[in-house]
């Protein structure tokens, strides 16, 4: 088959250089804490300063091997540059659009509020710790949850000793929060 009816393409779909929009809340904006802000800042010039000027000097060492087409070093290093380009893409945008937020301005409070960990509990009497953080810093394996999540939804501007209603798709539940804490400031 001659070359003119094959699709070669470095981008992998990703031609006109778009990115898919980043997640975020309805209002669009990305409410994020300081250190959020900052480990993506710092990737974003981890990636820029370090990790992409070694691949490039790594793919310019393969091109310069010769044949292209069975050089390993080559295709992974041009595929790895175009996900470090995509990532580099992709930090810029989250961090132009960044509010950073300090909560702990609301040290001492007992409301809840974005950047607050708070304790409650459910119908059964589980107690649940959670802290609501943003969406490009929430771990869910380290009990944080995104500000934009129903659980997070629920519990904003509640108080200590409220019960507020969540709904799930098994139904609604009531969660009753316990205690609302904020970082020293």
């Amino acid at each position: 088959m001659s070359k003119a009816f094959t699709r070669e393409s470095d981008a992998d779909g990703d031609e006109d250089g778009a990115v898919a929009p980043p997640p975020s809340a309805p209002s669009g904006i990305n409410y994020i804490t300081r250190a959020g802000y900052e480990r993506l800042r710092s990737e974003l010039f981890t990636l820029i300063d370090d990790e992409r000027p070694r691949i490039v000097e790594i793919v310019h060492w393969a091109a310069s091997n010769g044949d292209r087409s069975e050089n390993g070093d080559y295709l992974y290093g041009k595929k790895r540059l175009r996900e470090i380009d995509r990532r580099i893409r992709f930090l810029t945008q989250r961090l132009e659009i960044a509010e950073v937020v300090d909560s702990s301005m609301h040290h001492g409070g007992e409301q809840v509020f974005f950047g607050a960990t708070v304790c409650y509990a459910d119908g059964s009497g589980a107690e649940t710790t959670v802290t609501i953080l943003g969406v490009d810093e929430a771990d869910s394996a380290q009990g944080q949850i995104s500000w934009v999540s129903p659980v997070a939804r629920a519990l904003l501007k509640a108080r200590v000793g409220d019960v507020v209603r969540l709904v799930v798709p098994g139904g609604a539940q009531e969660l009753e929060i316990l205690s609302v804490e904020y970082p020293a400031p």
